[in-house]
């Protein structure tokens, strides 16, 4: 076996030990930790890989062959026809709460992504993959204060904690027409775990406390339409147009709810139900529509802007067993704007490495999909970042991504938690060329 083919087999090795640990990825690490996971499907993935995320999450009209692009399945086509591709990326996720003078931090580590690319035929290619969807992931306590309840009771502490993180898998197919038009579509399909456990409790050994929750195991599958067109202008630039429409996708799966007494008295289940998702409750994650536009000199910079609206408010949510735990929240129709810029000083020059790293820097505003209180949560960040190549690669493709998001949800206002935040990303961009007909043995 040539030393050429062993190392591919290799580099696919590797990728299918990372897919493993994805799927794992619950039992070994947090995928976010925030009060606002508590509701709905808990909190919604920031779009794309680790260069999606330096460029403020943009990439709808995105067409760069030296990156994978995640948030388009017609991107898929701008590669090279003989390359194999791939991506896998690390986040972590920094964070810092207040609300009428406390605070509290977390910090949370996971995988954000794992996808590879190949070509099918002429100018058509494919792309699978796996990245988080939602998480949950919030923790809290209080004691109850009122003096009266108290000297007849004793203490009384209120918990509430919640994991769990919604998966999505996809595979998408692209093709180009006339050099200028592509298509893409991609199948996506949803898994994971979600629970929800809240539970009060009495010092006084003679009052039984009360423990209740939902765990859900949900499924679903839908599809992602994509378009882009490509239109030179001049013989540098260029413009290009996208756009990208997912379908709802109907939950499926159980949602077990129950309800249990115990203390040093008695011990005794009050309630047990496990609901059929689909058929007992109906519930969606909403559609999407998202538009984008960019300009660049090719090769050289980049600038490029997307918006996306998503309608949640027949998504089934508010009312469901294990999807709302407090009247305070309701769903609402998200928005997002979200703008990027890149620049390769001189990818052609041979003396300074620096001209041949690409440089970034993004900005985004979104409303969340849910109220609070009837009040909208938004959020506001900065992204940057750069991708270095790596200097023993001899095409100059492959690449280490690294990129820092400072941004604020929420406000000290209608009784929110504001949540400060520095996210860093870390991804490793792999490009072979494994599709080339050997001329000599």
């Amino acid at each position: 076996m040539s030393r050429r083919i062993l190392h591919r087999w290799l580099l696919t090795a590797l990728l299918a030990a990372c897919a493993s640990t994805f799927a794992h990825g619950q039992t070994i690490a947090a995928g976010t930790y925030t009060p606002y996971s508590i509701y709905g499907v808990g909190d919604l993935a920031q779009p794309g890989n680790a260069f999606n995320k330096s460029m403020g999450g943009a990439g709808v009209a995105v067409r760069n062959h030296n990156f994978l692009n995640l948030t388009n399945p017609a991107a898929v086509t701008a590669r090279d026809s003989l390359a194999f591709m791939a991506d896998f990326s690390l986040y972590n996720d920094n964070k810092v709460f207040k609300q009428a003078g406390i605070r509290s931090a977390s910090n949370t580590f996971n995988i954000n992504d794992l996808a590879m690319s190949f070509p099918i035929w002429r100018s058509s290619a494919m792309m699978v993959g796996i990245m988080p969807y939602s998480d949950t992931g919030f923790g809290y306590s209080f004691d109850y204060t009122d003096p009266e309840l108290i000297g007849r009771t004793g203490n009384i502490t209120y918990s509430a904690t919640g994991t769990g993180t919604i998966y999505k898998a996809f595979a998408a197919a692209g093709v180009t027409f006339f050099k200028r038009l592509s298509l893409g579509a991609q199948w996506n399909y949803y898994f994971g775990n979600v629970s929800k456990v809240y539970s009060t409790t009495f010092n006084d050994a003679s009052y039984n406390g009360i423990l209740n929750g939902t765990t859900g195991t949900l499924t679903g599958s839908s599809f992602k339409f994509g378009m882009q067109y490509e239109q030179p202008v001049g013989t540098k630039h260029s413009i290009t147009v996208g756009a990208t429409y997912t379908l709802p996708t109907q939950l499926k799966g159980t949602m077990e709810s129950y309800r249990y007494s115990s203390g040093s008295a008695a011990s005794d289940t009050l309630y047990y139900k496990v609901d059929q998702l689909g058929k007992d409750s109906k519930v969606q994650l909403a559609s999407e529509l998202a538009v984008g536009v960019s300009f660049q000199e090719r090769g050289r910079w980049m600038a490029t802007f997307d918006y996306s609206r998503s309608d949640w408010t027949g998504s089934g949510l508010d009312g469901a067993r294990g999807f709302t735990a407090s009247k305070v929240f309701s769903a609402t129709t998200s928005e997002a704007f979200r703008a990027g810029f890149e620049i390769v000083p001189n990818r052609n020059d041979i003396r300074y490495y620096f001209n041949h790293v690409a440089y970034r820097v993004g900005a985004y505003h979104k409303k969340e999909y849910y109220l609070l209180n009837g009040n909208e949560v938004r959020s506001t960040g900065v992204t940057l970042g750069i991708t270095l190549p790596l200097v023993f690669s001899t095409n100059n493709m492959n690449g280490l991504t690294l990129g820092v998001d400072f941004g604020q949800r929420g406000s000290l206002t209608g009784d929110m938690i504001r949540e400060r935040y520095v996210n860093f990303s870390i991804g490793f961009n792999l490009f072979d060329i494994w599709f080339r007909k050997q001329q000599y043995e």
